[in-house]
């Protein structure tokens, strides 16, 4: 897991060969007027989703503590906070059912070992080594998830 200040984004191009188009994309396009929906940035392999809406309660957010295997997350907070939980995927032991392909998620019942607050313009990247439940808090959020493919 990554956490940084969105101007920082630019050193971390190097840790995926798809990252620096990812975080081109990122830079270059004004995301804080960009509206809610999907954008393939490169096919299936880079996809920039735009989310506007609530955060949740912690429990509801723990509800979906999730994984994925296909795509590492970039997720950036454009406006609002949110708290995040977070667990080293190694450590989980209580998955909630089977790993979904078609949707890249598994769901784990285990509690996260660390929380922390994305404010506006700071930005994380999720691995598939990286559980994490996101949009903990109060109050509205719009963020970007950027999906960038591992293989």
């Amino acid at each position: 897991m990554v956490i940084d200040k969105l101007s920082e984004i630019n050193k971390y191009t190097s840790l995926h060969p798809r990252f620096a188009k990812a975080i081109d994309y990122i830079v270059t396009n004004n995301l804080l007027i960009a509206e809610p929906g999907t954008v393939l940035v490169d096919g299936e392999d880079i996809k920039a989703i735009i989310i506007e809406g609530n955060c949740v309660p912690e429990e509801e957010s723990l509800a979906g503590f999730e994984c994925h295997n296909t795509y590492i997350d970039i997720q950036i907070v454009l406006k609002g906070k949110e708290t995040v939980g977070w667990r080293a995927r190694t450590s989980c032991s209580s998955p909630k059912g089977e790993y979904s392909e078609e949707k890249d998620v598994l769901f784990y019942a285990d509690a996260p070992t660390l929380f922390f607050e994305m404010q506006a313009g700071m930005f994380s990247i999720y691995f598939p080594e990286d559980v994490h439940a996101p949009m903990i808090g109060e109050g509205s959020i719009k963020k970007l998830v950027m999906k960038v493919r591992v293989k």
